[in-house]
């Protein structure tokens, strides 16, 4: 039985990083591979963190032809019949950290992007926070629909027996949050817009529930079973700019088609309202490996290489 890669599913950790990266034309796959390797000496600051490692499609076929989950693809644009859209801005490699504090996920950032510099560029990189008490920072809670800590692999691995078995399918984008437009409506207008109360998070009534709504919008069933995902976003920003970095892993990728697909309205007209007050300015599908393809993909590097 494989093993998933364990920081996709560890809790507590308030500070986050997401590094994206694009290999260089002339890398080779052992120079890839080397690089890699190297991601897992974390002895660069004093504490622990948690580091997670996923694959654009192309690179990934290139390293582990053999272990490519039957879905994998590139991140397509999203495009609403009113002119909304989500973007691709594929990149190649995907590293997430999370820890304690800023400083300590600050040190490990920048210590994985000297070991990727041999083969890669950094494309995007965006630390990230828990705000408040898991909230986003429109102020709703997020991952309310997230599936019990004990219940996740299930929803995030690939299945055993297939190809990639024990890896997870990654989508991350990032949101921009027009926040001063949705604190400008009243607080009911805003639930109706999320589809749960604002202080509890407890779901609207069907009656009352809005269409557009967000939960109507993504909460899924097919055969009477929803489609789940492993939501891990947190926020970020400053002043100036501030969203969401919408971080999701499921055992199937085409469960995140069909969400983006319900969001714009591409699937029946009907587009979430939340896509009013905040709109994703990137867009990456990546396959996060088993702990056994990376030891496979890994070996024989190390620090010394």
């Amino acid at each position: 039985m494989a093993t998933g890669q364990p920081g996709i599913f560890a809790q507590g950790t308030r500070a986050h990083y997401h590094l994206e990266f694009d290999v260089s034309p002339d890398a080779s796959d052992a120079d890839v591979a080397a690089a890699v390797a190297r991601l897992h000496e974390p002895a660069v600051t004093a504490g622990g963190f948690n580091l997670i490692v996923g694959f654009g499609a192309g690179l990934w076929r290139r390293l582990a032809p053999d272990g490519v989950p039957a879905e994998l693809r590139p991140f397509d644009a999203v495009g609403g019949r009113d002119g909304t859209r989500a973007p691709a801005t594929q990149h190649d490699i995907w590293v997430w950290i999370h820890g304690t504090g800023p400083d300590l996920a600050l040190d490990a950032a920048r210590a994985v992007t000297a070991a990727m510099a041999p083969v890669a560029t950094l494309a995007i990189e965006l630390p990230g926070f828990v705000y408040r008490d898991s909230r986003d920072m429109t102020g709703f809670i997020d991952g309310t629909e997230n599936p019990p800590v004990q219940e996740a692999p299930g929803v995030a691995l690939v299945r055993d027996g297939e190809p990639g078995a024990g890896g997870a399918y990654v989508i991350t984008q990032r949101w921009i949050h027009d926040l001063e437009a949705f604190q400008s409506v009243p607080v009911s207008e805003q639930e109706g817009t999320i589809g749960r109360t604002k202080p509890d998070s407890i779901e609207l009534d069907d009656a009352v529930k809005p269409p557009t709504a967000h939960i109507a919008r993504v909460v899924i069933e097919e055969d009477g079973a929803e489609l789940e995902i492993s939501r891990r976003s947190v926020p970020y920003g400053t002043v100036r700019e501030h969203g969401l970095y919408f971080l999701g892993f499921s055992a199937e990728l085409s469960r995140f088609d069909k969400m983006l697909a319900r969001m714009f309205g591409t699937a029946d007209g009907i587009r979430d309202h939340l896509t009013d007050f905040t709109r994703p300015v990137s867009g990456s599908y990546y396959f996060a490996p088993s702990l056994d393809a990376l030891a496979i993909l890994t070996a024989g590097f190390g620090e010394e290489d």
